[in-house]
């Protein structure tokens, strides 16, 4: 019998710096957001920063009218938009930045498992290949209906999404 051990990847010891943003919209903080997301080392920098990049294209251009109205009514940050203010310390921050950090959060979830799933790293045989694909759809289903209400929470809307027929 032989034990073969799992390569475990190092803690990263780099600075990976801060991604900018749009000038209303906050700046994201790489090690913060892949802390506060669990995201493993197997995700490089540069792969965090452009799923980062991503996300803020995204998010940014879902709440551009949204957006245009509060500058409307003279708001110039999504800070400075009226909003409950939570938090200690240092993390004291409007949820409305909160919320947006967590659309943010859940969008790089997505499209880091999305990826993960595409890699030609999965089991073979007894259905194992399917099973955890299964369980990589049901993990990326859960971190976009959380996208879903983080960007319907910035917007003080109703997380319920439904039309009439």
């Amino acid at each position: 019998m032989s034990f073969v051990a799992p390569h475990v990847n190092p803690p990263l010891k780099q600075d990976e710096g801060v991604v900018g943003n749009d000038g209303f919209f906050p700046d994201i903080d790489c090690e913060r957001l892949r802390d506060d997301s669990r995201i493993e080392t197997t995700v490089t920098p540069p792969r965090l920063r452009e799923a980062i990049e991503a996300a803020m294209w995204a998010i940014n251009a879902e709440l551009r009218d949204w957006r245009e109205l509060q500058e409307s009514q003279g708001y110039a940050t999504l800070g400075d938009v009226p909003a409950t203010i939570i938090g200690t310390g240092s993390e004291l921050e409007s949820t409305r930045v909160k919320q947006y950090r967590h659309a943010i959060k859940w969008h790089v979830l997505a499209e880091t498992a999305e990826v993960a799933r595409d890699m030609a790293t999965l089991p073979q045989g007894a259905g194992k290949e399917a099973r955890v694909t299964s369980g990589v759809e049901v993990r990326v289903s859960g971190f976009l209906k959380r996208l879903r209400w983080a960007i319907a929470d910035v917007q003080s809307r109703s997380r319920v999404i439904a039309e009439l027929i």
